[in-house]
């Protein structure tokens, strides 16, 4: 008996609508952070995008 083969799809790279940038933060904004990403069990990464996400819509730009 043969087996169908199931083909694997790969995208590339970058095709994910993310974009890599380098940022500067305090010491201890950068604990904080880790801290939540241990506590929930998600990448530093992760927490640092949820919270941004869920920032940018709160943000009022005073005249």
């Amino acid at each position: 008996m043969v087996m169908e083969r199931k083909k694997i799809t790969i995208s590339k790279k970058g095709d994910d609508g993310y974009r890599v940038i380098s940022v500067r933060l305090k010491e201890n904004t950068l604990a904080s952070i880790d801290t939540l990403a241990t506590q929930t069990n998600r990448s530093r990464n992760e927490v640092i995008n949820i919270l941004l996400e869920n920032s940018v819509a709160e943000v009022e730009i005073k005249e």
